[in-house]
C-alpha cells in the first residue's frame, strides 16, 4: 500500500523583511518554494519486508527514501533526477511489521545542477498510535535531461526560518564533506611496519604480515 501526497497549502506566518536577499540571477528559470515540492510517502510494513529477526530490512527503508527523494527532487527540478550521494544514514529505532512508515521529504538546498533533499522517517504503531523517529538523511540529487545531460535546477525561495536554517545547514554539510574528501586523499599508508603497529594499538585487529 503506497500513498504519495504533495503539500501545497499551509500558512506562513513569518516576516522575511530582514532576511530577504536578492539573488544574483543569471538564468531564466523561475524560483520555486520549498513547499512546492514537499512530498510524503506512507507505506504499510508487510511481512515480506522483514529480516530474520522480524524487523524491517534497512534496505527496504533506503529504497523508500530513494523513491521519495526522487519525487521531491524531480518536482522541483522539472526534470529526471538521479541520486548522486547519500549522507550518513543512522537507524535510530527498529521498524516492526504492521507499522506505518512515513517518509517526509523537502528540498533543503540547491546548487547549479544538483539539490539536497532532506528526509525524515517516522513509523507509527496503528494499534497504540505510538510514533517514533527512525532516521533522518540527506540525498544529493542531480537533474538530467532526456539525453542524460546535466540540467540547471530552479533556485529556492526561502519563506520561513526553517527554510533558511536548513539551507545554511546543508551548505555547511557540503563544505564539511569537501574538506573530508581533501583530507581523505592525503591519507598515506606508512611503509614502516612498526609504525603501523603503533597506529593500530588498541584496535581489534592482528597484523599477520
Amino acid at each position: 500500500m503506497l500513498l504519495i501526497s504533495h503539500k501545497y497549502n499551509y500558512d506562513v506566518n513569518f516576516d522575511l523583511t530582514n532576511l530577504a536577499v536578492m539573488p544574483n540571477i543569471t538564468d531564466d528559470l523561475p524560483y520555486k518554494s520549498v513547499r512546492f515540492s514537499e512530498t510524503t510517502i506512507t507505506e504499510l510494513m508487510v511481512p515480506s519486508y522483514s529480516n530474520f529477526g522480524g524487523k524491517i530490512h534497512g534496505g527496504v527503508l533506503l529504497s523508500l527514501m530513494d523513491k521519495v527523494a526522487y519525487v521531491c527532487a524531480a518536482k522541483h527540478a522539472g526534470n529526471y533526477c538521479v541520486t548522486a550521494s547519500i549522507d550518513t544514514v543512522d537507524f535510530l529505532e527498529p521498524v516492526e511489521v504492521g507499522e506505518l512508515v512515513s517518509l517526509m521529504a523537502s528540498v533543503n538546498y540547491v546548487g547549479n545542477t544538483s539539490l539536497v533533499v532532506g528526509i525524515r522517517v517516522v513509523s507509527e504503531n496503528i494499534k497504540t498510535n505510538q510514533v517514533k523517529h527512525t532516521n533522518t538523511s540527506y540525498f544529493t540529487m542531480v537533474a538530467k535531461d532526456e539525453d542524460n545531460k546535466l540540467m540547471q535546477v530552479p533556485g529556492l525561495l526561502l519563506e520561513n526560518r526553517v527554510d533558511v536554517r536548513r539551507f545554511i545547514e546543508s551548505r555547511r554539510r557540503k563544505e564539511i564533506k569537501q574538506n573530508y574528501r581533501r583530507e581523505a586523499d592525503e591519507i598515506i599508508m606508512p611503509n614502516d611496519l612498526e609504525l603501523c603497529k603503533q597506529l593500530l594499538a588498541g584496535e581489534r585487529c592482528m597484523i599477520l604480515a
